[in-house]
């Protein structure tokens, strides 16, 4: 049965203005923060837990080094955000506070890949067994511990020529100065489905896209 305290694309950026450290992407709460050291990252990393076995609420934290990679959604509602996830959030805030960590948003970047396709269902099968992926309601295959890229299938009649590409999923508030910086290297910029997704191609008309959270309803 699904939680009850799932909160809307709304009521979660009305808590993210209590949340400075946190950002919306993906359908989670995400935030980056770095310490004064390893140890110290080490030792954020353990707060955390207690406060997740008090809380009896887990998120996922990713220690590289001197910066945790933390997300927030709760499984029993589907990797939805719930009010459960914002109220871990300030917990976890105050402990980062406590630890001398840093916030830093622009290091928030998740990947996706892509593949174009007139027949998802004819190679969905071949890429779920090679990657050991369980398959999603939305037909994307998914890694079950969470450490590989999302990978979906954009159906089209017709497929480009280059037919996978990545998704680079960013913060929209983090996003501008991305593409800016894209720009500036003079790379193609489409715009057309912005702010959800800007199209880049690189010099040799490779593509990827900037994708944000905007436009979308995912809460």
């Amino acid at each position: 049965m699904p939680a009850k305290d799932v909160l809307s694309t709304e009521q979660i950026h009305a808590n993210l203005l209590q949340l400075p450290l946190w950002r919306y992407g993906l359908g989670a709460l995400r935030t980056a923060l770095k310490c004064e050291s390893s140890a110290a990252a080490l030792s954020l990393f353990a707060a955390i837990g207690e406060l997740a076995q008090d809380a009896n609420h887990h998120p996922d934290v990713d220690w590289r080094y001197d910066t945790l990679f933390v997300t927030l959604t709760s499984h029993d509602a589907g990797g939805k955000v719930t009010a459960r996830d914002a109220a871990l959030a300030r917990s976890i805030s105050s402990q980062a506070a406590a630890f001398g960590a840093v916030v830093r948003p622009e290091l928030l970047r998740t990947l996706e890949i892509a593949i174009d396709t007139d027949d998802a269902e004819g190679i969905s099968g071949t890429w779920k067994t090679a990657l050991g992926y369980k398959a999603r309601k939305d037909g994307s295959l998914a890694d079950p511990f969470g450490r590989g890229p999302t990978l979906w299938f954009q159906e089209t009649e017709t497929p480009n020529a280059n037919r996978i590409h990545l998704d680079v999923m960013i913060p929209f508030v983090e996003s501008a100065s991305v593409l800016e910086a894209l720009s500036a290297d003079g790379v193609a910029l489409d715009y057309e489905h912005a702010p959800m997704w800007v199209l880049v191609a690189d010099a040799q008309g490779n593509r990827l896209c900037i994708s944000t959270e905007a436009g979308r309803d995912l809460g």
